[in-house]
């Protein structure tokens, strides 16, 4: 057992668990007032995130001891699951916030679009990882794959759920770039694409998203309406100091702080625990994805390796657009803080993709423990290094970094 232990990567194993323990420890912090306002209890938000932090771990344990490989059979399955989800919820979802993006089981809610997320990694993972040998061609290698993914970004959109399609479409192009296309085509999917959405932006444009593309860039301007939730954010943020006003001590949090518990949660960390609480989550959330990263480099399976780039992107982007929305760096869309928000939706998917990287940082430290066979395969490729090919290959196609 402590032997195959030693396969996993302790790095990405301890990492998260620690940034979802140090979440639910703020959640109760930001929501316990809250709670009690909207006439629950002061625990009400703490233990409903502790029950998904159960449901997260169990999902953590059982995709880090599945081997990566096995969801290759099971792609159709996931995408059939993806799109039927998407689109029903559009039929029968709850309307939260303006969107229709949520199942309401009683107690329990789920986002079909952060499962979307994870879904779509393993479907452009596994597809472009076979089509390696033809990856230069348009057509057969680079265009199949794109059509679902359109499908897939038009559902989330007509929720609508902007922030998650932005995020989806990142991921998205984070894995087909790194699965070794022409720059000549990846520029076509750019302009393609940036008419599509120069296309639909007409559609897109409700006084609500002009209010929120105001507030960030000019908030000052609408102190009391547009700008008033990142003024607050700001306020949070410069109040904390270096090393915050204490745990439990914010005042942003009262009733000032939209969502405090979710969306606005760094704001909050930063008042409590300052710019060093700050440091250390984000310095936490890069480490995971630097090692995800380090584990795509060196794995050489595409599939394994174009997985924890797709994973390490998700975790990555999705840090990314929630710290630029309280910083006003980016428009407030609703996208949660991976890890740290409350959410059991994001936490479980998460925690599960993270299971997932484990099992491909163990499959590679297996490989490198592995003795290299001398045959005449293994002659054949030092011989052709030797003449001045390329120094390592991945099935056929090097993954691009």
């Amino acid at each position: 057992m402590v032997k195959k232990l030693k396969d996993y990567d302790f790095t990405l194993m301890i990492t998260p668990v620690l940034l979802a323990a140090f979440g639910i420890v703020m959640i109760y912090s930001a929501s316990m007032v809250l709670a009690v306002v909207e006439g629950n209890e002061s625990t009400h938000y703490l233990v409903r995130q502790i029950q998904w932090f159960l449901m997260a771990m169990t999902g953590f344990v059982l995709t880090s001891l599945t081997p990566y490989r096995h969801y290759q059979k099971l792609i159709k399955l996931i995408i059939i699951f993806v799109v039927v989800m998407l689109g029903a919820v559009l039929i029968f979802g709850s309307t939260v916030n303006n969107a229709r993006s949520w199942f309401d089981f009683g107690p329990i809610s789920l986002q079909p679009a952060e499962f979307a997320k994870l879904g779509l990694i393993i479907y452009l993972a596994s597809v472009y990882s076979k089509k390696q040998a033809y990856i230069n061609e348009f057509n057969r290698g680079v265009l199949p794959p794109l059509i679902l993914t359109a499908v897939i970004l038009a559902l989330i959109v007509q929720q609508p759920d902007i922030g998650t399609a932005a995020i989806i479409f990142l991921i998205a192009c984070s894995v087909i770039f790194s699965s070794g296309i022409r720059f000549k085509h990846l520029f076509i999917l750019i302009f393609v694409g940036l008419a599509l959405v120069a296309f639909a932006i007409p559609s897109m444009v409700t006084d609500e998203r002009i209010s929120r593309f105001a507030g960030a860039f000019q908030p000052f301007e609408d102190p009391d309406d547009d700008g008033y939730h990142l003024i607050q954010s700001y306020l949070a943020i410069g109040g904390g100091g270096l090393s915050g006003e204490g745990l439990g001590q914010s005042v942003q949090k009262l009733g000032f702080l939209l969502e405090p518990h979710t969306d606005f949660i760094m704001a909050v960390v930063a008042e409590e625990l300052g710019f060093v609480g700050v440091i250390i989550v984000v310095g936490m959330l890069s480490i995971i994805v630097i090692r995800g990263l380090f584990i795509a480099r060196k794995c050489s399976d595409s599939f394994g390796s174009l997985l924890a780039i797709g994973i390490s992107s998700m975790v990555g982007i999705q840090a990314f657009i929630n710290l630029g929305a309280i910083t006003g760096i980016l428009p407030i869309t609703g996208v949660p803080l991976p890890f740290v928000s409350y959410g059991g939706s994001s936490l479980l998917v998460m925690m599960i993709a993270m299971g997932i990287m484990n099992n491909v940082a163990k499959s590679v430290k297996q490989q490198e423990q592995e003795p290299v066979p001398v045959n005449k395969e293994v002659s054949e490729n030092r011989e052709f290094r030797n003449r001045g090919g390329r120094t390592w290959e991945r099935e056929n196609r090097s993954i691009r970094f």
